[in-house]
């Protein structure tokens, strides 16, 4: 399965010390270069702990600029510009998105969206956490933005 990354996700996650649940449940998370500066920075800033130089499973890669030309009406940050861009360019079978603007907009491109309280779903679903309440509260006491939209798309 490829699986492409926008921040938050990411984020939400390692803020209470379990990104290793993407890993687990999709194996390799793709991103683009604009969600690895804002990984990288959110680490120097302290929002997260640090886990970027020992995540070999998250890879990056570039988008053509010509995919991101028809994004520019959205307004949205580069990032998720760039996310909902290399999903569409790769042919990414899941788009990790919780803000609703990109959601919304890789919906109308056809792209397969779910959020972090989604992927807690089916964690839960294939046994890797036991209880979703646990880590939707801690993510949301960290500050991480959850909603009952991000477990459907």
């Amino acid at each position: 399965m490829t699986v492409v990354s926008n921040t938050s996700p990411i984020t939400n996650l390692a803020a209470i010390g379990q990104v290793s649940i993407l890993r687990q449940m999709y194996r390799t998370l793709y991103i683009p270069e604009a969600v690895y500066r804002e990984l990288r920075e959110g680490e120097h800033r302290g929002d997260h702990p640090p886990f970027l130089e020992t995540a070999d499973w998250i890879q990056v890669r570039p988008v053509p600029s010509e995919a991101l030309q028809s994004l520019a009406p959205y307004r949205l940050d580069r990032g998720e510009a760039e996310a909902i861009a290399l999903a569409h360019h790769i042919q990414a079978d899941l788009l990790l998105m919780d803000e609703r603007i990109g959601r919304r907009c890789a919906r109308e491109r056809n792209l397969r969206v779910v959020g972090v309280l989604g992927t807690l779903v089916a964690a839960k679903q294939r046994g890797i956490i036991a209880a979703v309440h646990t880590f939707a509260g801690a993510a949301s006491a960290s500050g991480g933005v959850l909603c009952k939209r991000s477990a459907t798309g």
